[in-house]
């Protein structure tokens, strides 16, 4: 499962229209991560500050 370093992030939503799944959504002040997550770690890929991690 990836997890979310609040600190960082920039809430883009960038992660959100990558997951292949439709696992994340965005909201105001949180990114939440479903459990239909594949761990696939495209959005950890995709963002550009290293928000979210494996872990």
């Amino acid at each position: 499962m990836v997890k979310v370093d609040y600190d960082k992030c920039l809430y883009c939503g960038g992660c959100v229209g990558v997951c292949p799944v439709n696992a994340i959504t965005l909201y105001e002040t949180r990114i939440e991560i479903s459990d239909d997550c594949i761990n696939c770690m495209t959005c950890v890929k995709f963002c550009p500050v290293g928000a979210i991690m494996e872990g």
